[in-house]
C-alpha cells in the first residue's frame, strides 16, 4: 500500500512538473515572439531612418554647393561705390 502511494505521488510531482515546464515554454516562446515583432519593427524604423539621412546628406549638399556659388558670385561683381554729388544749394551762413 505503501509502495502504491509513493508511485502515486511521483507520478503527481511528474504531471505537475510537465505542466510546469509547459507553462514556462508557452510564457518563453509568448516573449520569443514579442522580441521577433520589436526586432523587426526596429529594423523598419532603422532603414527609414537611413533613408532620412541619405535624402538630408543630399540637401545639405546641394545647399552647400548654392552657398558657395553665391559667394562667389557675391566676390565676382565688384561693389559699385557711389561718389557723393556736392549739393548745388548753398548753405546760409
Amino acid at each position: 500500500m505503501k509502495r502504491k502511494k509513493t508511485w502515486t505521488g511521483l507520478a503527481a510531482m511528474f504531471v505537475l512538473a510537465l505542466s510546469l515546464t509547459a507553462c514556462k515554454d508557452t510564457k518563453t516562446l509568448q516573449e520569443n515572439e514579442q522580441l521577433k515583432a520589436k526586432v523587426a519593427d526596429l529594423q523598419r524604423q532603422n532603414g527609414q531612418l537611413g533613408n532620412n539621412l541619405e535624402t538630408v546628406t543630399a540637401d545639405r549638399d546641394a545647399l552647400s554647393k548654392e552657398l558657395t556659388a553665391l559667394k562667389t558670385e557675391r566676390t565676382r561683381s565688384p561693389k559699385r561705390s557711389t561718389k557723393k554729388v556736392p549739393s548745388r544749394k548753398h548753405r546760409r551762413k
